[in-house]
Formats: structure tokens, sequence, C-alpha cells
């Protein structure tokens, strides 16, 4: 079991029944978790499939180190670059698609940096870093901070340069908002987590719509030729699962306020 284990995971193992037959152990992210989408999603696994999952809930940058030290056997996350590569170094057997979402910008009310009327995520970002408005980074190498630096790379400013206006918490994103609501701050979140998160304070959404926000969430089973030990009867059967008309009509259907989280999208 890797170091990165004991030290890295931002939530404790989460098993929503003890008395399946069978235990799978997944990797996911803390947006997915925070999202609130895995207390429909899990109970209704085990009834249909007799399958307990655990949940291990990190950053995707955690995930995929979990992955490649065969510490779980499969893995659910958003960052298709480096998701493409776990696949590609021979520790992943495919990636398969499931469902998506999209970033949004939150910030004050008073939006001082004037982000409510930018054109771009791009303009967005260099509109707050000209006011040097307060600025919250997840800093934890999770699919929402990778797509956060590549953001900062597409405004042409480089996150590390910034200056003491921009905050890196090294902490999920439950614990990244409330910091941002604790400071007034803006943040880069996913709408599934901003949504279910109830500590807003006068934390408004700001800025969403640009395409370059799109948010694929996408399932990873770990290659039992790198790891044997890895179940991958069990993880083919769940891949099944989360890609059936069963699992459209509840990732579909989960709302707060009427608002729909994500979309399914399995091929």
């Amino acid at each position: 079991m890797t170091k990165g284990f004991i030290s890295g995971v931002l939530a404790v193992l989460i098993a929503h029944t003890a008395h399946a037959a069978d235990q799978l152990r997944m990797a996911v992210t803390t947006s997915f978790h925070n999202s609130g989408l895995a207390d429909v999603l899990l109970p209704e696994i085990a009834s249909d499939l007799d399958l307990e999952v655990q949940m291990l809930v990190v950053g995707t940058g955690q995930a995929l180190r979990l992955g490649r030290a065969g510490d779980v056997d499969a893995i659910l996350v958003h960052s298709r670059v480096a998701e493409e590569a776990f696949v590609a170094e021979g520790y992943g057997t495919h990636r398969r698609e499931i469902m998506y979402n999209d970033f949004v910008f939150v910030g004050p009310s008073g939006d001082p940096a004037g982000i409510v009327e930018a054109e771009s995520a791009a303009d967005a970002l260099r509109d707050i870093a000209a006011s040097e408005a307060a600025f919250v980074s997840r800093g934890d190498d999770s699919g929402t901070h990778k797509k956060e630096l590549a953001l900062w790379q597409d405004a042409g400013l480089e996150a590390e340069g910034l200056g003491p206006w921009y905050r890196a918490v090294g902490a999920g994103m439950g614990a990244a908002l409330n910091t941002a609501s604790g400071l007034d701050a803006y943040i880069l979140s996913d709408r599934a987590s901003w949504l279910n998160f109830g500590n807003k304070g006068d934390l408004a959404l700001l800025f969403a719509g640009d395409p370059v926000l799109f948010n694929q969430y996408a399932y990873l089973p770990v290659d039992p030729a790198r790891h044997p030990h890895v179940k991958a009867n069990l993880t083919a059967k769940l891949e099944d699962w989360l890609s059936s008309a069963r699992a459209q009509v509840l990732i579909d259907g989960y709302t707060i306020d009427g608002e729909t989280l994500f979309v399914f999208n399995a091929q």
C-alpha cells in the first residue's frame, strides 16, 4: 500500500452497505462525493448487484496513484489527459465516459473583479488577477485543480507566479469552498459540489457557460495484468451497471432545487 494512501486520503473509506456478497474498492473524486450522487447510486448498486462499493475519496491525482499501486480496483475521476496517460502506461484497461457537468466560477456576490461580464473563462481569470481579489485554489492535484491551472495558462498567467491574493489550500472541494466562503474569495468549483454546498455565505455563482469548462467523469478499471489481485469481474459488472439505462435514470434524475447536477453520456 502506498505511503500516499496513508497520508493523502482526504476522506475516510466509505462503505454504503455491510452485507453485500462482493466488495470492490473504488477511488473517487471529492467533487463526486461532495455532490451527493454517491448516496443515490451506491445503495442501488448494492441492491441490484449485491455489490458493496467501498469508496476512497481523494483528488484525481491521488486516485490515479492508488490505481498505479493496485490499492483500488477501479477509479472514477475527471481529468482526461491524466486518465489517458494512466491507460497508456498500462495501469488501466480502458477509459469509459459515464457522465458530465461543468465547472463554474464562484465568488463574492459583489463581484469586485467584475467577472459576471467576462466573455470567457480566461477573461474571468485575467479580471481576477487584475483586481487582485482573493482567489482560493484547491492546490491538491485534483481534477479541479488541474483544470484551474490549465485555465490560468489559457489566460496567459502562471498560478505559481501570482501574488498573495492567490491562496492554494491543498484541500478537497468542500473544504476549499468553506475557505472561499470564509475569505469572501473567488474559486473554481464543479457545479454539483457548488449546488450541494451548505455554507455559501456571501458567495454566488458568477460565471459559467464557456465550453472550456466542460467536466467529464470517466470510469477506469485497474488492469489485472499489472495487479493480478484486482477484481476484474466485479469492475466489469460495475461498469455495465454505470453505463446502463438504470444508471441513466438515476444520474439524470438527481437534482438539487430543481437543477440537474450531472448528465449521463455513457456509450
